[in-house]
């Protein structure tokens, strides 16, 4: 039994020989819905939401293994691979942790530490960091100066000394993860106004702090949207203070000469090297968790809404809403035959209300219609107000309800509504949809390819643009007289 194998069973509390078949069979190639539907016996009977947390963690975990490899090979093809380094892989169980072991070997641009190696600084810094040198660091210092480096003066070497120092504990695994720590457990996400005196959906960030560990996964997502559009900046408060004195009481050893030096290089490490980047990963890590909510949260009100209970027993009239082009009407009885279909100018610029009126009064009595489903985009609110009128005209209870209509243009010119209803004009074809999918929507809304369908589904309402047309001269004149 492999490592990857034992640490899923111990994860999600389930027999190693139930993950060993299931890993077999998605090596093999079956998907998840596949494995959960036809291959209980093979699994132990497993649920889907287990299989699916299995297949994300073998994917993570083998990705992690891969990593690690790869780290060993860079660091051991620079001939720096010792047997720390590769203990310490072998207990990383997250990739960010193979990633701070990694940073050290990484190829990294010029840097001010990598100037000062070339100078040959580097043994100047390890003897301000082992801080047991008796001797006078001026004295030593003037050691390193060469014209051939150009390293001018005992200051210069000090301060590449410091650099390459500064490098090394940003770059250290150790302190970094105990710094991750600190920050995730006591910073303060803050945001304040970039342009405070105009208004915008984001007006109650201009003003706002949270602890990061309680920040709440919609408001990192509202608060990116609002970084993204320019109207917040965003900053992690973390506790500088902490973190500069136990890197402090982790380095330096008593009060010697080099003691001030040590103190201006852990604070230079922390503002200039650490901060940024622990910041990066703070809003990365804030980031990635709220969207895995997000996708959670859609995941389940979308299951509700697909899943929702269809009207039984009922004759349904799709209201497909518009302006200029007209509403579009189709009547479904209640097995989703389409029974009627109209166009009719309710909403500007016809305001064709009484007319209107008449044509669906006809069509509830006609058909004995219960409920109205009306969609929600162009016009919807000047449709809804029309119907919430026209119901209480009708002999009889009818109710009416808004549905969405992402998708039903989409399914309209589709070639299944075409082999459905080939008779039908393709503007029609979207109120059936409406009304279908009220009555069924599962049923009705799987026919609709995802990807056809735009980032933005509901348009905004937006008024048709009056043409105005250049008067002739005859008309000017009629005008003229008309005021004489």
């Amino acid at each position: 039994m492999d490592n990857i194998t034992q640490t899923i069973a111990n994860e999600l509390n389930i027999k190693p020989s139930q993950v060993e078949a299931t890993i077999k069979l998605i090596d093999e190639g079956n998907t998840i819905p596949f494995i959960a539907r036809y291959r209980k016996e093979a699994t132990g009977g497993l649920s889907d939401e287990t299989l699916r947390d299995l297949g994300e963690r073998l994917t993570y975990l083998r990705n992690l293994e891969q990593r690690k490899e790869e780290v060993t090979k860079s660091i051991e093809a620079q001939g720096k691979l010792t047997e720390e380094i590769v203990k310490n892989l072998e207990n990383a169980i997250t990739l960010a942790e193979v990633e701070d072991i990694y940073r050290p070997y990484k190829q990294k641009k010029r840097t001010r530490a990598t100037i000062a190696k070339e100078k040959g600084l580097e043994p100047l810094a390890n003897i301000i960091f082992e801080q047991t040198d008796p001797r006078d660091l001026e004295e030593i210092a003037k050691e390193y100066i060469s014209e051939e480096k150009q390293v001018n003066t005992q200051e210069e070497a000090i301060k590449g000394a410091l650099d390459i120092i500064a490098e090394n504990l940003s770059d250290d695994p150790n302190y970094r993860k105990q710094i991750k720590r600190i920050c995730y457990r006591e910073s303060v996400l803050e945001t304040k106004a970039s342009k405070p005196e105009e208004t915008s959906n984001y007006e109650m960030y201009y003003e706002f702090h949270e602890n990061v560990n309680r920040i709440p996964s919609h408001r990192i997502l509202a608060i990116n949207r609002g970084e993204k559009e320019e109207f917040l900046k965003v900053k992690i408060q973390k506790p500088d203070d902490k973190i500069i004195n136990l890197l402090e009481r982790k380095i330096i050893k008593g009060q010697t000469q080099y003691t001030t030096y040590l103190q201006e290089c852990i604070s230079d490490a922390w503002k200039r090297l650490i901060e940024p980047s622990i910041e990066r990963e703070i809003r990365s890590d804030l980031t990635e968790k709220a969207e895995e909510q997000a996708i959670k949260v859609f995941g389940k009100n979308a299951k509700q809404l697909l899943l929702g209970a269809p009207l039984k027993g009922l004759t349904v009239m799709g209201f497909d809403p518009a302006y200029r082009t007209g509403c579009k009407i189709a009547v479904i009885d209640e097995t989703g035959k389409l029974l009627d279909t109209v166009t009719v100018y309710p909403t500007e610029p016809q305001n064709d209300v009484i007319g209107t009126e008449k044509t669906l009064l006809t069509l509830i009595k006609k058909h004995n219609i219960d409920m109205i489903a009306i969609g929600n985009g162009t016009a919807s609110r000047e449709s809804e107000m029309f119907v919430a009128n026209l119901i209480k005209k009708a002999d009889h209870t009818v109710h009416y309800a808004i549905v969405s209509e992402a998708g039903a243009s989409v399914y309209s010119a589709s070639k299944l509504a075409t082999e459905e209803y080939p008779n039908i004009n393709v503007s029609l074809r979207g109120a059936i949809s409406i009304a279908r999918r009220l009555q069924d929507p599962l049923a009705e809304l799987v026919k609709i390819d995802p990807k056809a369908i735009r980032s933005r589904a509901i348009p905004t309402r937006r008024k048709p643009k009056t043409i105005r047309r250049k008067p002739n001269r005859s008309s000017r004149g009629c005008r003229k007289q008309s005021r004489c």
